[in-house]
């Protein structure tokens, strides 16, 4: 099987097939592969397609039961993104459908708005499908597909580790037999605490869903055996033979509707449509992170390129299916799409057959999974959730930088203190917080000549290293921006201050500065006013052409001169001895005084 795979056509990008395609079918992978389908990968595909359902049908109820709205809609959620994605979505391996990374925020809008009505959590959750939708497709087509790589590591591992346990504690009251009112993960914990010690546990609900979570985590590791499977079909037949559901009151799936998903356009009420776009929002952003991420991994395994906004168009079009087919918000499945892969799958043609083969259950045997017990769901969405937590990872950002360790807990209990649409979005103000701290106060040295080493360098990393009299070298490590002119400014300032010698000249050596903007512009200005008032000339070394082309926009460069601007810092440094040619000697830093060279 591994060396039929290594032939396999390349994944992830439509560059693998040949000349990109021109005009609007480029949106269209789809159709593309369709074209180039070769004959001989049809039974691999329908195999990899059959397998990929026995996965399928138990996660979508399971999934759907942790969002809130009854099972069938999970495998509604399932058919239709399926279909859609294999027409829009870019990669040729990855899986989509309901995943346990978007339960927590789906049942976080819909719990308190629906009211316990099916109906209406199935129309509030279908409308952050839309929405989540249309937000992946706008972004896709602006190519925006780069947003999500703004979420550091530690950051991303802070939400879905909060994510995960939020989840992990959603379940645990139908692991245990009994419902509870929900109200924050913390509350509800308190509150399944006091459940356990009132002796509302069914513990014959507990044995199943217990020895079914067991069984999956015993057999996860095992390559080639479908753990889920296994377990759920042996929870079904033990509760079916044995007629808990009747005996011991255990909570089963019940016959779904016969029939398949449906147009429908869900309508919700004013007052929802806050909420329900936050919560979009938050998915779009969630569920895009996930699949970049994946679809990369699977990318770099075939070596190809990876396209960001044709997959969030992909996404995208597979959340809008899902929304008007009474589903709800879906992303790739690091579970499923393995099962496929391992299967032989070729192309997209294995979720359409597993779409289908979905679509067949419901229309031929809807009561097959009648005894289906409700526990055994909240395992499988456990197991999914413990397998989100990140811990070796986190470890090892622990030994290297201690603090984005710390920004990593901090977002983690934003979100098990919050709930998931507050720590989310509680993690993204953190990562803009995050991003602007370090343009906002970035480093900046004084640079200096160091004994057998060519160039300028810091001078606080080298004690040795002399400065020229009269004369500071001034390094700014970061864009020059809105956020960063005033501190750029006051270093500018505290250089000049702490010269050992009187300043002449003041060279900005701005190799490191990338960009420059109209606050900054007008900061520069201002200095350079400062400066020339003390007998101060302001000069620049190694400016970026793109930056030259922006202060000439700005004015900056007519005001300045063209003999203000060096290719290098050693021109200026020359230039400036001729200037002052009595400046020959060298001096120390400001804490040895005046030496000769």
């Amino acid at each position: 099987m591994l060396r039929a795979r290594q032939n396999r056509p390349l994944q992830g990008s439509s560059h693998a097939l040949g000349p990109d395609p021109a005009g609007w079918t480029r949106w269209l992978p789809g159709l593309l592969i369709l074209r180039q389908y070769q004959v001989a990968w049809l039974p691999q595909d329908i195999v990899a397609g059959l397998v990929l359902t026995t996965m399928l049908v138990p996660v979508g109820i399971a999934y759907a039961v942790a969002s809130g709205v009854p099972g069938i809609y999970g495998l509604y959620a399932t058919i239709v993104p399926l279909l859609a994605y294999a027409l829009f979505g870019p990669s040729r391996i990855l899986v989509l459908g309901p995943d346990s990374s978007l339960a927590a925020i789906i049942l976080g809008v819909i719990l308190p708005l629906s009211g316990g009505d099916p109906a209406r959590a199935i129309a509030l959750a279908s409308m952050m499908a839309i929405v989540s939708g249309t937000v992946c497709i706008l972004a896709g087509v602006a190519r925006l597909g780069f947003i999500t790589e703004l979420l550091s590591k530690p950051i991303r591992y802070g939400y879905m580790n909060g994510i995960a346990l939020t989840v992990l504690i959603s379940q645990l009251p139908k692991l245990l037999g009994f419902s509870i009112e929900s109200d924050g993960p913390l509350y509800t914990l308190w509150r399944i605490g006091a459940a356990i010690l009132g002796g509302a546990t069914n513990w014959t609900t507990f044995a199943v869903g217990g020895g079914t979570l067991a069984v999956i985590m015993l057999l996860k590791g095992v390559k080639r055996v479908p753990a889920i499977l296994i377990a759920v079909v042996g929870a079904t037949a033990v509760v079916g033979a044995l007629d808990l559901a009747t005996s011991a009151d255990v909570s089963v799936l019940g016959p779904l509707p016969q029939g398949l998903p449906q147009f429908v356009i869900p309508w919700i009420t004013m007052t929802d449509i806050v909420p329900v776009l936050i919560g979009g929002g938050a998915v779009a952003m969630v569920s895009f992170a996930d699949t970049s991420v994946l679809s990369r991994v699977y990318a770099a395994r075939t070596r190809t390129a990876v396209d960001p906004n044709q997959e969030m168009v992909g996404l995208g079009a597979a959340n809008l299916a899902a929304g008007f087919f009474q589903g709800f918000p879906i992303s790739s499945s690091s579970s499923r799409t393995p099962v496929a892969e391992a299967s032989g799958s070729r192309t997209q043609l294995t979720g359409v057959v597993g779409a289908l083969a979905v679509a067949l259950l419901l229309v031929m045997a809807p009561n097959l999974l009648q005894n289906l017990p409700v526990s055994a769901l909240a395992a499988v969405v456990i197991a999914s959730a413990i397998g989100l937590f990140e811990v070796k990872d986190l470890v090892r950002i622990y030994r290297m930088q201690p603090w984005e360790f710390w920004l990593s807990i901090v977002c983690f209990v934003g979100v098990a203190v919050f709930g998931a649409i507050p720590g989310i979005g509680f993690a993204i103000v953190v990562a803009v917080i995050e991003f602007l701290w370090d343009g906002w106060r970035p480093y900046s040295a004084v640079l200096g000549r160091a004994e057998g080493v060519k160039g300028y360098h810091d001078i606080k990393r080298y004690p040795d290293a002399r400065q020229i009299p009269g004369l500071v070298l001034f390094r700014w490590d970061a864009p020059l921006f809105f956020a960063n002119a005033e501190f750029f400014r006051e270093r500018v300032l505290d250089a000049v201050a702490k010269s050992p010698t009187p300043v002449r000249w003041l060279v900005v050596a701005a190799e490191p500065v990338t960009s420059v903007d109209v606050t900054a512009a007008d900061a520069l200005a201002e200095l350079d006013k400062a400066l020339e008032a003390n007998g101060i000339d302001l000069r620049f070394a190694e400016l970026k052409d793109p930056v030259k082309d922006k202060m000439k926009r700005f004015g900056l460069f007519t005001n300045f001169g063209e003999d203000s601007f060096f290719p290098t810092i050693g021109t200026a440094v020359s230039s400036y001895l001729a200037t002052y040619p009595r400046s020959t000697g060298r001096i120390g830093n400001r804490n040895e005084g005046p030496t000769q060279s």
